[in-house]
C-alpha cells in the first residue's frame, strides 16, 4: 500500500477568510484532520476552519504548553508515531496550525520527526499573525532598508531591544507589562502598538502600547517602530 502525505497547514491568524484557497482544499480532501489540543478545552485553529472540516474526520493531538524538554520531545515523538500510523493506511493528513507553521510552531517539531522516517510530508504557509497585525494597524512592518526582528516575548528580549531594526515581539502574554517597562526604559515606547487576538471575536487594539494597563492574552503581539532623527 501507498504511503499517505501529512500535510503542515498554516490556518492564519483568526480570520477564517484569511485561510487559503490551498489549505481550504486540502482540508475537504483530508482524511485525516489532526487539531492541537493544549488541554484547556480551547481549540482556537479548529474554530478558524471548522466550515471546512468534516468531524468524523477530526484526531486531536496532545500540544501541552510546558518547558520541560524531554517531556516536550517525548510528545512529540508520540504524536509522529500517530501521524505515521494514519500514513501507513494511505491516509492524507493534514495538522491544522495557527499563523504559518514555519514561525514558532510547535507542530514544525513533530513535522521533522515524521520527515525524518522517509514520510512526505509538506508546509502549507499561512497568512503569519504579525502581518495581520501590521495591516491591523494600518502600518508597513519594514521598508526601503528597514530590518525586521521577530521575538518571542516569553523569552528574555533585552539583547533585542538595542538592535537598530522595527521589532515584533510575539506571544507577550502575562509578560506584555513586563515588556512595556523595558520598551519605556530603552526609550522605545513611543512607536509601539499591540494587538490581542488580531482578527478574532475578542480583538483588542493599542494603537499606542503606552496605554495598555493589564496583562493581555497569550496572542498578543507587539509592534515597535524603529525611531529616526529628523
Amino acid at each position: 500500500m501507498e504511503r499517505g502525505t501529512l500535510y503542515g497547514v498554516g490556518v492564519g491568524p483568526g480570520d477564517p477568510e484569511l485561510v487559503t484557497v490551498k489549505a481550504v482544499r486540502l482540508l475537504k480532501q483530508a482524511d485525516i484532520v489532526a487539531v492541537p489540543d493544549k488541554g484547556t478545552g480551547e481549540k482556537t485553529a479548529l474554530q478558524i476552519v471548522k466550515d471546512y472540516v468534516d468531524e468524523e474526520k477530526v484526531q486531536y493531538f496532545p500540544t501541552p504548553m510546558i518547558r520541560d524538554q524531554q517531556a516536550l520531545q517525548h510528545n512529540y515523538e508520540s504524536q509522529a508515531d500517530r501521524i505515521c500510523a494514519f500514513l501507513d493506511q494511505g491516509k492524507t493528513v493534514v495538522f491544522i496550525t495557527l499563523g504559518d507553521p514555519t514561525v514558532y510552531s510547535t507542530y514544525y517539531y513533530i513535522h521533522k520527526i515524521v520527515e525524518s522516517r522517509g514520510y512526505e510530508a509538506e508546509l502549507i504557509p499561512g497568512v503569519p499573525s504579525f502581518c495581520a497585525v501590521a495591516a491591523r494597524l494600518g502600518i508597513s512592518l519594514c521598508e526601503r532598508s528597514e530590518r525586521l526582528l521577530i521575538v518571542p516575548a516569553s523569552s528574555p528580549v533585552e539583547d533585542a531591544l538595542p538592535i537598530q531594526a522595527n521589532k515584533v515581539f510575539m506571544k507577550a502574554g502575562s509578560s506584555i507589562l513586563e515588556l512595556q517597562q523595558q520598551l519605556k526604559n530603552a526609550g522605545q515606547l513611543e512607536e509601539a502598538y499591540a494587538v490581542e487576538n488580531c482578527s478574532m471575536e475578542n480583538e483588542h487594539v493599542w494603537r499606542s502600547f503606552s496605554e495598555m494597563d493589564q496583562p493581555s492574552g497569550y496572542y498578543s503581539i507587539v509592534v515597535v517602530k524603529e525611531h529616526k532623527e529628523n
